[in-house]
């Protein structure tokens, strides 16, 4: 795949990734993330129109402010320290005798108070105003300054909490709704895709921005089986580590071996069939000795070791797993498969310049050719 240059953009397809359309990059970021389970109705219409996502957030985040609003916003305590004529919370002693306050009957008090400038509340107003300059609808960006607006009249600070401020929130058991609010508030602050058009802020490197694109590939393909296959037999997990099916081993191997992480694994132990999925962001083929095309050897040795060392005997299962490497391309198709050792391998393509329609449907065809009936 071609690097991109080091610009970001957070709107609109405005250009190309390499050669990849910026919509795709849309559709691979709605797959990527939580927010195919808000749309219900609406997610066909979006994969068409990819490029409609931030609209679609800021809909979606602005209409659950407003039901939060109306039941008023989750309050939070914060801690105050003010200068009173009588005792609130505690009374600090030294602060008290430094200012010479007793003399005028006065008292420096510390104590807790409910405020609704929390950073759950802060980071949810900040998403606001990302949103509001970001989406193509004037009217959209208006409901969305208002409502932060609202938020600040309430005492809502405008500035976005820290990711330790945000790592200290906890939900209870009552707080669905905000849990929501948040998971689309994350969203806002995502939707930052490399373009070759000038944006707002430079990427450090094409590297870096490489980087971005591929994780996001890998992704977006568990996202799109993990929602694909909601409410089936079968099981999505991604990242999963294992270590080697060893049998016998030397005192400090263990240390120095290291452990094995696939991308997906898709299972499904009714029918004892599992599926291990490597995502790989480069060409499919490399030029062999005599400049033939060939597929990379080391890719070959990866997928076989993670499926041989799955193997265990007694389990069906790890005994007929299928390996599939799927690697992106532009304008071109390669799907071929082969079966070593009861395994079936396949070294398969996704066109990213595609339509949003056949990126959905060639995902879909890898895995339903992938899933023979079971006999």
């Amino acid at each position: 795949m071609d690097e991109a240059s080091t610009n970001v953009v957070s709107k609109g397809p405005v250009g190309f990734v390499g050669r990849i359309p910026v919509r795709n990059l849309w559709l691979l970021m709605l797959y990527a993330s939580n927010l195919v389970r808000y749309l219900k109705d609406n997610r066909h219409s979006v994969e068409e129109s990819p490029d409609e996502l931030p609209d679609l957030i800021a809909e979606l985040l602005s209409a659950a402010v407003h039901r939060r609003l109306r039941r008023n916003l989750t309050l939070g305590y914060r801690q105050s320290r003010t200068i009173l004529s009588r005792i609130r919370g505690r009374v600090d002693i030294l602060g008290t005798e430094r200012k010479l306050l007793l003399a005028r009957g006065r008292l420096e008090c510390v104590f807790d108070e409910l405020v609704y400038d929390t950073p759950r509340n802060r980071y949810i107003l900040a998403a606001l105003l990302k949103l509001s300059g970001n989406v193509q609808s004037t009217q959209l960006g208006g409901r969305c300054r208002t409502l932060a607006t609202i938020m600040r009249r309430m005492g809502v600070s405008s500035e976005k909490p820290s990711r330790e401020h945000l790592s200290l929130n906890q939900y209870g058991r009552h707080d669905a709704e905000d849990r929501r609010l948040m998971e689309l508030s994350a969203l806002a602050f995502e939707l930052a895709l490399p373009t070759e058009e000038a944006g707002f802020r430079d990427l450090p490197s094409p590297l870096k921005e490489k980087e971005y694109v591929q994780k996001l590939y890998e992704k977006a393909v568990a996202g799109f089986y993990r929602n694909y296959l909601l409410h089936t037999q079968w099981n999505v997990m991604a990242g999963r580590t294992f270590g080697w099916n060893w049998t016998e081993r030397s005192q400090g191997i263990e240390k120095i071996l290291p452990i094995m992480k696939t991308d997906i694994e898709i299972i499904n132990p009714s029918s004892q069939q599992h599926i291990i999925i490597d995502t790989k962001f480069t060409e499919i083929v490399e030029k062999g000795r005599f400049n033939e095309a060939r597929l990379k050897s080391k890719h070959i040795y990866q997928i076989y070791a993670y499926i041989r060392s799955k193997e265990l005997q007694g389990d069906p299962m790890s005994m007929n797993s299928t390996g599939i490497l799927l690697y992106p391309s532009i304008g071109t198709t390669i799907d071929e498969s082969v079966v070593i050792q009861g395994h079936r391998f396949r070294y398969a393509t996704l066109d990213l310049a595609a339509s949003p329609v056949s990126i959905r449907q060639q995902l879909i065809t890898l895995f339903d050719t992938s899933t023979p009936p079971s006999p």
